[in-house]
């Protein structure tokens, strides 16, 4: 299985990409299977409970709005953020929602969204639906899990450990591990980003893909843009004020970097993220890079190579995004991207590695030197706890955007000052990365019940 650009950045909404996202996902493919079951027209009523992680940090995570919204009919794809106060003003205050955009059942949020404690069988983040008729007999129930990064699976599909999406396509570079992909590159002399682009072209067509890596990059720039500009508190209670256009007016007051302060760029590079993630915490429209949570590194560090490197090109934003896609893929097939399931290590610290190899490649770096830099990225994120005070993607999870995009900067310089020799692959670090998620505490992984979540107390 190798994993598609499109399927690791995806356009979504904040706040999460494994409790907003994934659910409001998990929740259409609920009413494609009424409708594929031929009872969709009998429905009256749909419970949707929420599990483990989904339940701890749900109200932080937006993760019943997403699923109202998700019986709403609405993907995270199309909907209009702006119009989202209003859609769930009009179900709350009736009792009743349009199922799927066009049949009307009553709704009681109190009974029909519980929040369950305890983990369903394969994964923290876990959300049973069941439809009933008018008479209260079940007419289907599904299980799914949001697996991370925007990903869901029914439960058939995660109780398979060697699950893949059905397909007839036959890749002509598939890969599952790191070493894979530098093997690959030695027998054809092509880089990460020409194997990922190559693969990519068995799904597609070439001017498909330009077309989705240009809307992905604009949707990335715009999320920045935006987020420079708004000023006020995030919502969830904690009051934080958005520091994004404040920053923005300081920075732009300095002018460019120049001589007397040589790591200026860094300033820049810092509002990027704090931009992005203001605006995830907002729930705004990001992208997916490969989580939201961890959504403002990638265009950060993308930003960066535009701005500040004098050749930079569209060429090179493929380049990069390419070659951040294939080592997400690893991550993805080999280890986790959900914070739920192995802590921040599978957010911050995956984007950082994409980015830092992603980075080492637009820069002209050889397939050696850029898996130098993705271990590297990686390789000191290891053990990263996701820690969300009040559940909400806001601290440390902003500022942490910041701290992910700046050490991808500095793994890609350190990977390309030498010749791409170093002692721990890639492949070593992403699995020490796995047995490091599976080993530390639940409290540590998104619950909100460690680290900062408990350490700080609200006065």
């Amino acid at each position: 299985m190798t994993v598609s650009v499109f399927e690791l950045f995806k356009i979504g909404i904040g706040p999460s990409s494994s409790h907003t996202v994934g659910p409001m996902w998990a929740v259409y493919r609920f009413l494609l299977e009424l409708e594929t079951e031929n009872v969709f027209e009998r429905v009256e009523r749909v419970e949707a409970a929420l599990y483990g992680s989904l339940a701890f940090t749900g109200k932080g995570h937006a993760t019943d709005t997403a699923v109202i919204l998700g019986l709403l009919g609405e993907t995270p794809d199309m909907i209009d953020p702006d119009a989202i106060d209003g859609m769930l003003h009009a179900v709350r205050e009736s009792g009743r929602l349009m199922l799927g955009g066009r049949r009307e059942i009553a709704f009681d949020e109190a009974t029909d969204l519980p929040f369950i404690y305890e983990n369903l069988e394969h994964h923290p983040n876990g959300i049973r639906i069941k439809a009933f008729d008018g008479d209260g007999v079940e007419l289907h129930v599904g299980r799914y899990y949001s697996v991370g990064g925007g990903f869901v699976l029914r439960e058939d599909e995660i109780a398979d450990p060697l699950h893949e999406a059905p397909s007839n396509i036959e890749l002509p570079y598939p890969f599952r591990s790191a070493a894979d992909l530098l093997a690959i590159g030695r027998e054809t002399g092509l880089s990460i980003a020409e194997i990922a682009r190559t693969n990519e072209l068995a799904w597609r067509s070439d001017n498909e893909v330009v077309a989705g890596l240009r809307r992905l990059h604009q949707a990335m720039t715009a999320s920045i843009e935006r987020g420079m500009h708004q000023t006020g508190e995030l919502p969830g209670g904690l009051k934080v004020k958005r520091r994004a256009a404040s920053i923005r007016a300081t920075v732009e007051a300095r002018g460019e970097p120049g001589a007397d302060d040589p790591l200026a760029a860094m300033d820049w590079v810092n509002l990027y993220a704090l931009a992005v993630n203001e605006e995830n915490a907002a729930g705004g429209r990001v992208v997916t890079a490969p989580t939201n949570g961890a959504a403002g590194v990638i265009p950060a560090v993308l930003t960066y190579y535009e701005r500040f490197i004098p050749d930079a090109h569209e060429a090179g934003v493929f380049t990069f995004m390419m070659t951040a896609s294939a080592i997400g893929a690893l991550y993805k097939m080999n280890a986790s991207i959900s914070a739920a399931e192995v802590g921040c290590q599978g957010e911050v610290g995956v984007a950082c590695s994409m980015a830092a190899g992603a980075l080492a490649a637009a820069l002209g770096g050889t397939n050696m030197q850029v898996e130098h830099a993705a271990e590297i990225g990686m390789e000191h994120n290891l053990g990263l706890t996701c820690d969300p005070i009040g559940g909400l993607v806001q601290i440390p999870c902003i500022e942490r955007n910041t701290m992910g995009a700046v050490q991808a900067i500095n793994a890609a310089r350190l990977a390309l000052s030498s010749d791409g020799t170093h002692m721990v692959t890639l492949d070593q670090v992403i699995e020490t990365m796995r047995q490091t998620g599976r080993d530390m505490q639940d409290k540590y992984k998104e619950t909100a019940e460690g680290g900062l979540a408990v350490n700080w107390v609200a006065c």
